[in-house]
């Protein structure tokens, strides 16, 4: 078998059964051609590389992030972006997987006290339950805008691809190429919105089991660990202007170039009555009609 390769560490940010099964995973690792390895060209290690490794899956070349008691591990684009939309192909978990959170997210760097972030984390489960994904947006360092959604196929199964959209007007996390979230841009409204902190793409595999499966109700049994995510065909494309304009942030206000289709709107319509299963927007508890956040009465 050709040698392994796996990127080196570099620093942690802030903020993946047993070793048998990790040992059966290397057994099926082939070596990357790195001169012709798009993902591999695209993103870089962040933290636990010695449990993470690139290997083909079939005709894609394909990374493997794991978690065991001890650590977890994570990847970031090398490139920062400025509206964009980025795909990529997971398989999540199989099995018991409560207590984990497998995630692909956008952030932006300094300083955290006015960071940007738009998050897609899948909350691990007792074998046979849904997955849930769990969205939050950030902007201008003000998150709390938690929507979560149940998946309607299952995602240990095979790979899908989860998407972020975004541009000047609408941030959009998109399943299979479906809409199932929109965060509309309101600014003139008041609202706080990503317009001008590029971002970076991460890729994580950690342990939340205080609040990740059943609001924590349910623990991680280490006995299953290392559990094993599978991300593959990272892609990442830069927002197109309209012909004549320089670039997407100069876009007219009164252009339609990033208004939403009908089958978006169909879409999102679709996952509001049948995958959502909580909005902060109707959060009672949380809030009452003082204190709902503006952009519930917007969109």
């Amino acid at each position: 078998m050709a040698p392994l390769l796996a990127a080196p560490a570099s620093s942690s940010p802030k903020l993946c059964r047993s070793w048998r099964v990790l040992l059966g995973l290397l057994a099926l690792l082939v070596a990357v051609d790195l001169s012709a390895a798009d993902m591999y060209s695209e993103i870089e290690l962040v933290w636990g590389a010695s449990r993470t490794f690139f290997f083909m899956d079939g005709d894609s070349e394909a990374l493997a992030l794991s978690l065991d008691p001890w650590q977890g591990s994570c990847f970031r684009s090398r490139e920062k972006y400025l509206y964009v939309q980025v795909d990529v192909e997971i398989k999540l978990i199989q099995g018991d997987s409560a207590g984990t959170v497998c995630t692909i997210y956008m952030i932006s760097e300094d300083p955290w006290e006015i960071h940007d972030e738009i998050d897609l984390e899948f909350l691990g489960n007792v074998t046979g339950q849904p997955y849930t994904l769990h969205t939050n947006i950030f902007a201008n360092g003000v998150g709390g805008r938690e929507q979560q959604f149940r998946l309607w196929f299952d995602p240990t199964a095979d790979y899908h691809t989860y998407s972020i959209v975004w541009n000047p007007k609408h941030i959009l996390i998109l399943v299979d190429g479906k809409a199932i979230r929109d965060f509309k841009n309101n600014e003139d409204q008041g609202v706080p919105f990503p317009t001008w902190q590029s971002m970076r793409t991460f890729g994580s595999l950690w342990s939340a089991e205080d609040w990740a499966t059943q609001g924590g109700r349910i623990k991680t049994d280490w006995s299953l660990a290392p559990f094993v995510g599978y991300y593959r065909n990272y892609n990442a494309t830069w927002c197109r202007p309209s012909p004549g304009v320089a670039w997407c942030g100069d876009e007219p206000k009164s252009s339609t170039r990033f208004d939403l289709d009908q089958k978006t709107l169909a879409d999102l319509q679709w996952a509001r009555a049948n995958q959502m299963i909580y909005n902060y927007c109707t959060d009672a508890v949380r809030f009452n009609a003082t204190t709902l956040p503006k952009e519930c009465t917007l969109q």
